[in-house]
């Protein structure tokens, strides 16, 4: 088990930038996401930990070793690609056991790992089965087998649950987590998924265009984003374009150019802002951020759709000329109708300041 340090780095495909001076710090058993929409370099920075990419400036450490430009097969590494890359000739105990041949390990302690392996994923009943007679989310699970099983320092894992359903991808999800906190092996995780990244992480790196956003645990990302880019990626949100009309002591009030007022909270800033009266500031409301009835900030509106979902009721709302998301929980009510009009509060606490 094993940390890793990234100094510097950029990475160039000519004149493309993939990864622009890119500092990070993994520590050793951390599940670290990288997330981001596609092209953001997530991938690209992946596969120069993993190797497969040598930085154009810049070095990759594991602990206090230079591995910038060490050979993928020198550096310890387990890795799940996104098509499994399994050999289909091969049972589901050969595929398993292809790295620890490669290897040359004794034949008794093969066995001993790959059972050991088998039945920490769930395949007890499938070593003589060849690939193709099994299913997606258990192709799955022997790729995830055979890159432990040699008992990497670090494993990574390359958007490993896209090729699977909604279901078997939530399975999964919690399958992989399991293993990972059992075995405790520092895994890296690239997915563009905002579910997996805030479901499975200790930590999540949002990259865009190749730059890091934001670094932080998923209630930092998700709670308070350091710009517009990270609120709006991240879940939902309302993203308002105010201007500052007064700073009182804790409260901050501000005004939209429709006339809409609302009163804000000046602990709830992003870092990298300092609001000053009569400039334009950007407000993030997520859509659990609003509740019904009478309250601070109340605004009023006539509900242009809604969504039952069971849990909660998904209302857009037209108030000011404005569209807001609300989510509103289930309380077992009489659902209102497209069209009624709507009341709803919005606690000062639920609004997230953030700058240009």
């Amino acid at each position: 088990m094993k940390g890793v340090r990234i100094e510097n780095v950029t990475k160039k495909f000519g004149n493309v930038l993939g990864v622009s001076e890119l500092n990070l710090a993994i520590q050793p058993g951390e599940f670290f996401t990288f997330l981001g929409p596609s092209g953001c370099g997530k991938t690209t920075t992946l596969r120069m930990i993993a190797g497969f990419y040598y930085p154009t400036t810049g070095k990759v450490y594991f602990d206090q070793q230079d591995v910038t430009t060490l050979q993928p097969n020198k550096r310890n590494i387990g890795m799940v690609f996104q098509n499994y890359a399994l050999f289909p000739h091969m049972t589901v105990d050969e595929n398993i056991a292809f790295g620890l041949e490669v290897r040359k390990m004794p034949k008794p302690a093969i066995k001993q790992k790959v059972d050991r392996i088998r039945s920490l994923v769930h395949l007890t009943e499938y070593s003589h089965r060849k690939i193709n007679e099994l299913s997606g989310g258990q192709q799955q699970r022997v790729a995830l087998a055979r890159a432990l099983v040699i008992e990497p320092d670090i494993l990574l894992l390359d958007e490993p649950l896209s090729n699977l359903d909604a279901k078997l991808r939530e399975e999964t999800r919690v399958e992989i987590k399991r293993i990972q906190s059992e075995l405790g092996v520092t895994t890296i995780y690239v997915t563009h998924d905002q579910t997996e990244a805030m479901s499975m992480s200790d930590r999540i790196m949002v990259m865009e265009a190749g730059v890091v956003k934001q670094i932080g645990t998923p209630q930092e990302i998700y709670h308070q984003p350091n710009n517009r880019f990270v609120a709006t990626f991240i879940g939902e949100t309302n993203m308002l374009e105010l201007k500052v009309k007064s700073i009182d002591r804790d409260v901050i009030t501000v005004e939209h150019a429709n006339g809409l007022i609302l009163h804000g909270l000046t602990a709830n800033y992003a870092q990298n802002i300092i609001p000053v009266v009569g400039e334009t500031v950007y407000v993030s409301i997520r859509p659990e951020g609003f509740e019904v009835g009478p309250g601070h900030n109340t605004v009023k509106g006539r509900i242009e759709f809604l969504e039952f979902t069971g849990l909660s009721v998904n209302y857009i709302v037209n108030v000011h000329r404005l569209s807001l998301k609300a989510m509103i929980i289930n309380g077992g009510n009489q659902l209102k109708q497209v069209g009624d009009e709507m009341e709803l509060h919005i606690p000062p606490r639920n609004l997230y300041f953030l700058g240009e």
